[in-house]
């Protein structure tokens, strides 16, 4: 990476976390000269605009959000064991979150709403992602048996990011955990009691391992 390449990277990292605790609107260029170490010069020489900026800040902050996905879905294969996942990977958000400041794919849809068009569409085509991929997940667990085939992927996308999202936002305003930790624990019970096949036993550790045994009853391991 050339020195060029590593300051815009820089930049970049920076804004990301800058607008994601400050919003687009609250975050002046001194801010960003601030938090960047550079003047103002030094940061429109890497984008024509605050704009640009906040767009590829944007794009930083939701791949982090998605290599944390990739993470914790790597290697898991039944839909409830992937579902669970998913989950787990808000289990240590507030804490060590993959940007500070919150969920950005929140923090940008609240924000941007009409006043920011462009922000706006990046929102709502990182939601889309978010919402396809557990889409993806319940009809591919339908066909294989997993889960119930009742359930509806879009349905089951909307339950499980409102909640998430619902116990983040109340965790930030009220600096309390409990909240998102609440709001985990009633969607894990969903997916492992309400989408589960019953023909399928789910054991969940406190690691959140699972087994699963073809079994006619809910039986002990």
């Amino acid at each position: 990476m050339s020195k060029a390449q590593a300051t815009k990277a820089h930049i970049i990292e920076q804004a990301a976390t800058l607008f994601n605790q400050q919003g687009y609107a609250g975050s002046s260029i001194s801010d960003l000269m601030r938090v960047t170490g550079l003047q103002k010069g030094g940061i429109y020489n890497h984008f024509r605009s605050k704009d640009e900026l906040a767009l590829e800040a944007f794009a930083f902050a939701v791949e982090r959000i998605q290599q944390s996905f990739r993470g914790a879905l790597r290697g898991k294969r039944h839909a409830v064991d992937r579902l669970v996942a998913i989950l787990g990977v808000y289990e240590n958000f507030l804490a060590d979150p993959p940007v500070q400041g919150g969920c950005p794919i929140l923090n940008t849809a609240v924000e941007s709403d009409d006043a920011y068009p462009a922000l706006r569409e990046r929102a709502q085509l990182a939601m889309d992602g978010w919402r396809s991929l557990i889409e993806r997940i319940v009809t591919k667990g339908i066909a294989r048996g997993e889960l119930q085939p009742t359930a509806d992927g879009q349905t089951v996308a909307t339950i499980l990011i409102a909640t998430i999202e619902g116990g983040i936002m109340l965790s930030k305003l009220y600096d309390d955990p409990s909240h998102l930790e609440r709001a985990l624990n009633h969607l894990s019970t969903y997916v492992q009691q309400q989408l589960v096949m019953p023909s399928y036993f789910f054991c969940s550790q406190k690691d959140r391992s699972v087994c699963f045994v073809p079994c006619q009853k809910y039986l002990p391991c």
